[in-house]
């Protein structure tokens, strides 16, 4: 059931909230009836109120209590998004034990064991199919009890499955000195201790467990509200991984706040599986807000034109025109329907009528918007998202900070941005010496609140080297624009580096060859202090063999078609440059002057992207440090090198 409710975010800042637990209790008196989780069993939604899943969560910690577990203890925990998830790790807080997320894409022996170790891990729980991936490579974490999510005939005697802690725990909590025991233990949380221990991906360095504190998520979870307002109606749909930062805040605690619904993605067989079950997902679950990363945005955008393209070449052609009227009219968003674009209005208005809500159909007919985050999105992604009626708006975060630190929203939003901050935290950007940089300048995007952080687990040295003085450098570059969005231009340790010193940002040029080219799938570039930018190239195999095919040079086998594939591929690269068809979008110094072409994308399987798909640039530039040092040669500035037509044979 639900009732309308409004309330002002200023109500709530008097509150006293100062732990996940407050946030729960909260939920609970205003809304106890409200769904709060959405899961599919057995071919059907189950839900679970705000009631419900505290009851579960506190037979879920009194379960842990009797179990052994104390205070302070970590208790890894690694699955797929679901109720269980939330409830498991609401209970281990009520038991003031710490959760230790992992991704279920780590690789087993190698990222998981290092997080176990690391942590100090004395608990492992897992969903059935996790299970099954330890189990297939021996996998038997000494010293650590392991608690299954799921009941299965694989199960040994004596394994502690989730039903039994819940059922144990209720059990237990019968006795009123047990009841007594644990709502001291809830009472006495403090605003300091640890919620997670949650693992940086690596994308620049070794992975650093985050210490992230109860303050620090409720901090963040005020400071999200204050930008993005959720009434208790909305419905999400979890499809980001929920030990990810991002979706742990925007998705869960937000959510709890407003006392609205999290629906979990339908679990399908594999994971390639569970992405394909996205679709459906969204039509039954119909959410009115999601959040995505820009690789999941980019699939739907290619889901809905093919959908277009589909029903025919009528239709495609009203579609074109009517989303080349409606980015005319949009523009940057923040100056939409200004000068004489506001004439555009009316076909705005019928484009929608006739063709763009029922593209929206496909999402389930209320769905308002995206908040997208995990890495920069590219401004074309967004002027066509928004010609479809689907924004999606920009945030900017790092796990350090809990993670969300700016956002565009609906009513105040600048593609190309990553929007304004959110209140009641400050923000400025520095240079190289910790100088304050007035507005336009660029430098390192610096921040202080409550949350910033505790610190590195079991590394100070890295904890004083990015908190100084209750600022957290971020290591990212960016300034403030004159309209008070902040701009931020990547990480200062992937920036491209001239001979000279200059720096640049890779990333706005790195998303244009990909977004511009149907035959290449991937790229990055790289200058560390030298004469000219290289880039790596990633060909769509599919594409680059069938534009090959029509020009009669489909068989990759022969030399010379190799050579005009390599060509071809460069062709579209040089089309940024002085004389092409996008000329003048990147300044010419950045461009590279020779590309390496690679037979093998960056994958989560081969480690070159994290979860959320960000390119994890050092183990990039590791795996080829070869063919790197190769394109710096002159040899290398051969765009038709012998390695390049090797790399094309074998796709």
């Amino acid at each position: 059931m639900r009732k309308d409710f409004h309330y002002s975010h200023q109500i709530f800042m008097a509150e006293k909230l100062e732990n996940i637990i407050d946030l729960l209790d909260r939920g609970v008196k205003l809304f106890p009836n409200n769904t709060l989780t959405l899961d599919k069993r057995n071919g059907k939604w189950e839900s679970l109120t705000f009631t419900q899943v505290k009851q579960q969560a506190r037979h879920f910690a009194a379960g842990l209590i009797k179990m052994g577990v104390k205070p302070g203890d970590r208790i890894a925990l690694m699955s797929e998004g679901r109720r269980e998830w939330l409830i498991c790790e609401l209970g281990m807080l009520m038991a003031r034990a710490v959760n230790v997320p992992l991704s279920i894409k780590l690789n087993v022996e190698g990222e998981v064991s290092f997080r176990l170790a690391h942590s100090g891990a004395r608990y492992l729980i897992l969903s059935a199919p996790q299970a099954k991936r330890l189990a297939d490579v021996g996998f038997g974490p000494e010293g650590i009890t392991l608690i299954h999510l799921d009941n299965c005939e694989a199960l040994s005697d004596g394994v502690a499955t989730y039903d039994d802690i819940v059922n144990d725990g209720a059990e237990w909590l019968k006795n009123s000195d047990n009841a007594t025991h644990l709502d001291t233990l809830i009472a006495s949380i403090d605003k300091d201790d640890m919620v997670n221990i949650s693992y940086t991906s690596g994308t620049t360095s070794d992975p650093k467990g985050i210490m992230l504190t109860h303050g620090n998520y409720v901090s963040n979870t005020l400071q999200s509200a204050s930008l993005v307002k959720i009434s208790p109606n909305d419905v999400t749909l979890t499809i980001l991984p929920w030990d990810h930062s991002f979706a742990h805040t925007t998705c869960l605690y937000c959510f709890i706040y407003y006392g609205a619904t999290i629906a979990s993605q339908i679990i399908g067989k594999t994971p390639m599986e569970t992405l394909k079950l996205i679709p459906q997902a969204i039509k039954e679950v119909r959410p009115t807000l999601m959040m995505s990363v820009p690789a999941l945005s980019k699939a739907f955008r290619k889901n809905i034109e093919s959908g277009v393209k589909a029903k025919g070449d009528f239709a495609w052609k009203m579609f074109e025109f009517f989303r080349k009227n409606a980015y005319a009219y949009n523009k940057d968003y923040f100056h939409r329907g200004s000068g004489l674009s506001f004439l555009r209005k009316p076909l705005v208005w019928l484009g929608d009528k006739i063709l763009m809500s029922k593209i929206r159909e496909n999402f389930g007919g209320r769905l308002q918007y995206f908040i997208g985050g995990g890495a920069l999105l590219d401004v074309e992604l967004q002027r066509f998202f928004m010609s479809v009626g689907i924004p999606i708006f920009q945030g900017y975060g790092l796990s350090e900070a809990s993670p969300v630190i700016s956002s565009n929203v609906s009513g105040r939003a600048k593609f190309g941005s990553s929007g304004t901050p959110v209140k009641f935290m400050d923000i400025t950007i520095c240079d190289a010496d910790g100088k304050v940089l007035p507005n336009g300048e660029k430098g390192e995007i610096v921040i202080k609140g409550g949350n910033v952080m505790k610190g590195y687990w079991k590394n100070e040295t890295a904890t004083q080297e990015t908190i100084v003085d209750g600022w957290l450098h971020t290591g990212d570059m960016g300034y403030m624009d004159p309209d008070g969005f902040l701009q931020v231009l990547g990480r200062f340790k992937s920036l491209l580096i001239s001979s000279d010193g200059e720096k640049y940002s890779p990333e706005g040029i790195e998303e244009s060859i990909v977004e511009l080219s149907p035959i290449i799938d991937q790229c990055m570039l790289y200058n560390n202090q030298s004469p000219y930018t290289i880039a790596l190239i990633v060909p769509n195999a599919s594409a680059l063999k069938a534009r090959l095919e029509e020009h009669g040079h489909g068989d990759l086998s022969k030399p010379e078609n190799q050579k005009i594939a390599t060509e071809m591929l460069w062709n579209e690269i040089c089309q940024m440059r002085k004389g092409g068809k996008y000329a003048g979008l990147h300044p010419e110094r950045w461009l590279p002057a020779t590309m390496g072409v690679l037979s093998e994308g960056f994958t989560e399987a081969n480690h070159l992207l994290n979860s959320t798909m960000k390119m994890v640039r050092p183990k990039v530039c590791e795996r080829y440090a070869d063919l790197i040092d190769f394109l710096m040669t002159t040899d290398g500035k051969n765009i038709c090198s012998d390695r390049n037509l090797e790399s094309i044979s074998k796709l």
